[in-house]
């Protein structure tokens, strides 16, 4: 097999492991099960950014340090429904049911699928969370 040459995009000049990004993501899944706001915080590079779903409005600094305050506030629990996926660049992908109860109304579900992207400590440096209106509705508990 011979070696060649790939542009991977925004790949830092050295990449996390598979390993690394994997383990963030699980992290990333139990801290918000604990409700571990501040854990959830040192996942992300200080200048990440967060498209949640993809198509709204880009969060970054605070406003995530804010989103994700909400996330404990409405008791959020992440069920993974596939393995934590791979690449061939600095990007990891995560396939789950997140349920959550927002200030007024029924608990919710949305299946989502969340593309993210690394620095070389394993930061989660972009968080695209790709669900639409029919992937979001009442949860059955």
């Amino acid at each position: 097999m011979t070696e060649r040459s790939v542009s991977l995009g925004d790949t830092p000049a050295s990449p996390p492991t598979h390993a690394q990004m994997r383990a963030t993501l699980q992290a990333y899944v139990d801290r918000i099960n604990a409700g571990d706001r501040d854990g959830v915080l040192t996942l992300f590079a200080p200048d990440a950014i967060i498209e949640d779903p993809l198509g709204s409005p880009p969060k970054s600094g605070e406003e995530i340090a804010a989103w994700f305050s909400d996330t404990v506030a409405f008791k959020t629990r992440i069920q993974p429904v596939a393995p934590i996926r791979g690449s061939h660049a600095n990007a990891a992908a995560l396939v789950f049911d997140v349920t959550f109860q927002p200030p007024e109304g029924p608990r919710l579900l949305i299946r989502s699928l969340d593309v993210c992207t690394f620095d070389a400590q394993g930061r989660i440096t972009s968080l695209k969370a790709y669900w639409g209106p029919d992937d979001l509705e009442p949860a059955i508990d």
